[in-house]
C-alpha cells in the first residue's frame, strides 16, 4: 500500500497521575494533524569471535516512540494524556484588554461583569488605552497613574484620571456545563498516567492501515505559540506493554 496523508490519531486515557485506572474515559483526538512519526527500534546484539564480522546476532532493548504535530488546540491533549487529570466542569479565565472609561464624576470606579454570569478572581493589570502606559496598583487612594481593586472587582481610579480610556485585564471563574478545566498539581514523582493509542492510515485506493498500542506515556508536549502563524504543537509518546505483556496489533486491509 501507499500511504498519503497525515491520517488520524486517537489517544483513549487510562490510569490517572495517581495511578488509578479510569472507569469512563474520554476519548482525546489529535486534530487538525499535520504529520506523525513511527519510530520502532532495537539494540542489536553482536558476538564476536577471532573475525572481523559477528557470527551471531541478537535483538535486545526494543522502544517504540511516535511524534505528532497537530493544529488543533484540545485541552485533553495537555490535562487528560499529559498530566493525567480528569476534567471538572466550569470555565477559569482571562479578559485581555477590557475596554472602559474612568467616569467623568462620583466615585471614579469601574465595576467589571466577566462573562457567562462569572465572578471575579484576581487583577491582571490596567493600561492607558492611549499611551500604552501601564497604571500602578496600590492598596487604597490612588493618585494620578494609580488605581485600586476589591475583591468584587470594584476598580477604583483617582479623581485627576477622570474620563481617561483605560484597559482592563483580569481573571475570573464562572459556571458552565460545555466547558472543561483540567487543575495541575504537583504530584509525587513515579506515578505516570497512561493512555492507548489509535492510529488510521488510508491510502488514495481506499486501504487502510490501522495500529493500536495498548499503553503509552507522554514525555514532551509543546505549544510553539506565533505571532504570524497558527500554532502547531508537538506531541511525543512512548510505548510500552500492559499488563498483559501485549505491545497492541496492526493491521493491513
Amino acid at each position: 500500500m501507499f500511504a498519503f496523508g497525515a491520517g488520524k490519531l486517537i489517544a483513549v486515557p487510562q490510569f490517572d497521575s495517581q495511578g488509578t485506572l479510569i472507569a469512563n474515559p474520554t476519548p482525546v483526538l489529535l486534530g487538525a494533524m499535520q504529520d506523525v512519526s513511527l519510530d520502532i527500534s532495537v539494540d542489536l546484539k553482536m558476538l564476536y569471535a577471532a573475525k572481523r564480522f559477528p557470527i551471531a546476532v541478537g535483538q535486545g532493548k526494543g522502544k517504540i516512540e511516535l511524534k505528532a504535530k497537530y493544529a488543533d488546540i484540545n485541552g485533553g491533549v495537555i490535562g487528560s494524556l499529559f498530566y493525567g487529570k480528569l476534567p471538572t466542569a466550569g470555565i477559569k479565565g482571562l479578559v485581555s484588554d477590557f475596554a472602559a472609561s474612568v467616569p467623568a464624576a462620583s466615585t471614579y470606579t469601574i465595576t467589571v461583569a466577566p462573562p457567562s454570569a462569572g465572578t471575579f478572581v484576581s487583577d491582571a493589570g490596567v493600561w492607558d488605552a492611549a499611551t500604552g502606559v501601564q497604571l500602578t496598583r496600590v492598596a487604597s487612594a490612588p493618585a494620578t497613574g494609580q488605581y485600586s481593586v476589591s475583591v468584587a472587582g470594584v476598580y477604583t481610579f483617582a479623581l485627576a484620571d477622570a474620563s481617561r480610556a483605560v484597559l482592563l485585564n483580569y481573571e475570573y471563574s464562572a459556571v458552565s456545563t460545555t466547558a472543561q478545566t483540567f487543575n495541575l498539581t504537583n504530584d509525587l514523582m513515579g506515578f505516570t498516567p497512561s493512555f492507548s493509542i489509535l492510529m488510521r492510515q488510508q491510502t488514495p485506493d481506499g486501504k487502510t492501515l490501522t495500529v493500536k498500542f495498548n499503553r503509552a506515556v507522554s514525555g514532551k508536549l509543546a505549544l510553539p505559540f506565533k505571532s504570524d502563524d497558527f500554532t502547531v504543537s508537538d506531541f511525543e509518546a512512548s510505548v510500552f506493554a500492559d499488563n498483559a505483556d501485549n505491545i497492541g496489533w496492526m493491521c493491513l486491509q
